[in-house]
């Protein structure tokens, strides 16, 4: 059977976000970390998702490899002490579970602003680190555009990806909050992967916020989203004097230490208040910089759940999205049963084409090119309707859960256990 789908989970569900950053893989680490499990584990279908909320290894094997997966995860992080965070880990042994949590991660029903379209994209790009890498087999392949199949019915036929309620939107509503008593908030927006890029463009059509700068360390991508924005850019190395004019910091650099430090922050000499919302996962911040008097910090935990009216509409959209989930899902198990009995079917296949060949090669020297042609088409017509039925009963069978006893049947009939799976003539 093709139940051996896993999955290695550690999500803020469970985890903290201190603990979260600390196994949090960039994307070149999930490049290296993919390269290391197909070393290290007898395992097939590898697809390593990590974001700001979560961390995740997917993989198929009738053996349980969790323990070792984690173990190699440490080292990979350089962590001697991995197992100390064993419990904020959830370990999916069951095939039809872990099925059943990649769709609902990937629709956006498990992330913290439920139904961000940001997820998607995620899963996407994982999926495609997955097959450059060469851990994408013929199962991964057909669950992934399945569920991106799934994805495409949610925002066609549900109102479950209407608005805005993503992490970054999530972020403006709550600058809104806390710049409803500063005329014109001066918003500085620090690093510009891709929520840093939706950040700034959900503060463009923003009407509340005119006076937004952005600064990277790459210059051409800063202007790349500037020409988009039409927002002015300043120059990293410039950085401080922004910060000391900014009202608003929000930061999404990743790295694996914090770019601000609290040495940096108490070096601006802040008058009233200045806020830092952290974005980035681990943490581009340093926690102890809330201390410094007239500075207030918020991390991604702190500002989830802010797209109230558009979280409303997709909550209210969730049983509809479920009920789109689980017929995705029941297509794709019939597949998954169709599947195990395509050996057989290429084994019978060859069984009765090796009677067919071995009959025509008796006859073949008293026959006319002609005849033989013709002879030859007509037993491979007949082949193809002397087969049909096995196969239609067979894929039935599936369905019902039932091949196996048809398969044993089928095995000792033709003795297919001496066929192979393609035939060779």
């Amino acid at each position: 059977m093709l139940q051996n789908f896993k999955a290695v989970t550690l999500s803020y569900k469970k985890a903290p976000l201190d603990i979260r950053e600390l196994i949090a893989l960039d994307e070149n680490s999930c490049k290296q970390f993919l390269q290391t499990l197909k070393e290290y584990i007898q395992a097939s279908d590898l697809l390593i998702l990590s974001t700001c909320n979560r961390t995740e290894i997917y993989y198929t094997s009738d053996t349980d490899y969790s323990a070792e997966i984690v173990k190699l995860l440490g080292i990979s992080k350089n962590m001697t002490n991995i197992a100390q965070y064993l419990d904020y880990f959830t370990i999916i042994n069951s095939h039809v579970d872990a099925v059943q949590h990649l769709f609902e991660v990937a629709m956006g029903l498990d992330a913290q602003v439920v139904g961000d379209i940001q997820i998607s994209n995620q899963v996407k790009q994982a999926y495609q680190w997955s097959a450059d890498n060469g851990t994408a087999g013929p199962f991964l392949h057909r669950l992934l555009h399945t569920i991106f199949f799934t994805n495409k019915r949610v925002v066609q036929e549900t109102s479950f990806r209407d608005g805005a309620a993503s992490t970054s939107y999530a972020a403006i509503e709550l600058v809104e909050e806390l710049t409803a008593d500063i005329a014109d908030p001066k918003i500085l927006v620090v690093g510009l992967g891709e929520i840093g890029a939706d950040v700034c463009r959900n503060l463009k059509e923003s009407a509340a916020f005119t006076n937004i700068t952005i600064t990277n360390r790459t210059d051409s991508k800063a202007q790349l989203l500037a020409n988009e924005c039409q927002l002015p850019v300043l120059p990293f190395e410039d950085i401080v004097q922004g910060l000391k004019e900014a009202d608003v910091i929000i930061s999404s650099i990743a790295r694996d230490t914090p770019f601000f430090t609290t040495e940096m922050v108490k070096r601006l000499n802040v008058l009233s208040y200045k806020f830092f919302i952290d974005l980035a996962v681990p943490r581009s911040i340093e926690a102890e910089v809330e201390n410094i008097p007239g500075v207030l910090v918020y991390n991604i935990d702190t500002i989830q759940n802010k797209a109230s009216k558009a979280l409303e509409l997709r909550l209210a959209a969730i049983p509809r999205v479920r009920e789109i989930i689980a017929e995705s899902i029941e297509q794709f198990n019939d597949w998954s049963k169709e599947m195990l009995v395509s050996p057989t079917i290429h084994k019978l296949k060859n069984a009765l084409e090796s009677i067919r060949q071995e009959e025509m090669a008796r006859h073949l020297k008293k026959l006319s090119p002609e005849e033989s042609r013709r002879v030859d088409e007509i037993t491979k017509s007949m082949m193809q309707k002397i087969i049909k039925l096995p196969v239609l009963q067979l894929k039935a069978a599936c369905k019902r859960g039932e091949a196996e006893t048809l398969i044993d049947v089928l095995n000792d009939l033709f003795d297919l256990e001496k066929q192979p799976e393609e035939h060779q003539g």
